[in-house]
């Protein structure tokens, strides 16, 4: 008789050592350089972006969990951390476009809020962010991508508005400044990434 087929791998080998069930993934087998190296490989705006190199989502979620703190100084370090671990999960499945994500359906969104929460559990979160302040992280979040739209992606302000709304609480001129963006190398974005996070991991 032929021997039925293998099913299809289902994990991926992360530079780590470590191997990754992307159906039922395990929080031990999560380790923070794999996502920050990632992460600082995947480009947001599908790359359409200025600039030498690509604007990483590494370097978009450094800039969400600055914007977060910016907006409430109140913010406790595992409060900030979940803003900077907003969208870990694209070290594995990449930043689709919004407009795919829908294309797609419940099913990815489902696992990547799977994946999200191992993440979580790895770092010491709850699973999931209480409602309130998943709603601030994509309060900040739309922020992000409107200064990312507006500096690097080629929007109009206008434009950047209607779809992302207005970037209510970055007022006056220092906060124009300290939210000027400039796409880092790779290795840059994973240093600024891992040193952030070492940083909001420190006990209270």
């Amino acid at each position: 008789m032929p021997r039925s087929a293998e099913p299809p791998r289902a994990w991926q080998r992360m530079l780590s050592g470590r191997r990754l069930d992307l159906l039922d993934p395990s929080p031990l087998d999560i380790e923070i350089e794999d996502i920050a190296h990632g992460l600082a490989r995947v480009a947001r705006w599908n790359g359409q972006t200025r600039g030498d190199h690509a604007f990483s989502v590494a370097q978009h979620c450094v800039l969400v969990a600055e914007i977060a703190e910016h907006l409430n100084p109140a913010l406790t370090r595992k409060e900030r951390l979940a803003a900077l671990l907003h969208d870990a999960p694209e070290y594995v499945v990449g930043d689709m476009i919004s407009p795919f994500k829908a294309a797609l359906g419940l099913d990815y969104k489902t696992f990547e809020k799977r994946l999200l929460a191992a993440i979580h559990i790895r770092f010491g979160l709850a699973a999931t962010s209480p409602s309130k302040l998943e709603a601030f992280i994509k309060t900040c979040d739309r922020i992000a991508a409107y200064l990312e739209a507006t500096q690097l992606a080629g929007f109009g302000i206008a434009e950047a508005r209607k779809f992302f709304g207005e970037p209510k609480g970055l007022v006056g001129e220092n906060a124009a400044r300290f939210f000027r963006l400039k796409p880092l190398a790779p290795t840059d974005a994973s240093a600024h990434y891992i040193k952030l996070f070492a940083k909001l991991s420190q006990d209270p």
